[in-house]
């Protein structure tokens, strides 16, 4: 069993907490903890746009707290994201996020990352090979 707290690990845990611009994720599971998915806590901050492309990841996102939307790239489709929203990036979809409001989310990552990526100008993180 696996039980970690928020609060300790934002405390304690540097190599958990990753930061990019105008955004924080607590990342609470990672490749190495063997579950095949990573579990992160991310904050958005206000005002903030993101383009994300995870072409090597499957994501799913709920929205705790905040206000925003997403569009999906492709199709220009909108979807307003406010607590009790889940989106999944099921067909790797090239998509940007807004935050109206900060926004508090819980991110699950297919495969699962392993808190060193960086985000490459296409938006994608390398797959897992490449980090190895």
């Amino acid at each position: 069993m696996i039980v970690r707290d928020f609060n300790e690990i934002v405390k304690n845990e540097k190599d958990r907490v990753t930061s990019d611009a105008k955004w924080t994720s607590v990342r609470m599971l990672l490749a190495n903890d063997g579950m095949g998915f990573s579990f992160h806590i991310t904050f958005l901050e206000a005002g903030s746009e993101h383009t994300f492309h995870y072409k090597n990841h499957f994501e799913s996102v709920y929205c705790m707290q905040g206000k925003g939307r997403i569009t999906d790239l492709a199709t220009g489709e909108t979807h307003e994201i406010k607590p009790g929203v889940m989106y999944a990036l099921n067909e790797h979809d090239k998509h940007t996020l807004v935050a109206d409001e900060e926004l508090v989310m819980a991110c699950c990552f297919n495969p699962p990352v392993t808190g060193t990526e960086v985000h490459r100008e296409d938006g994608s993180y390398a797959p897992a090979e490449e980090l190895a």
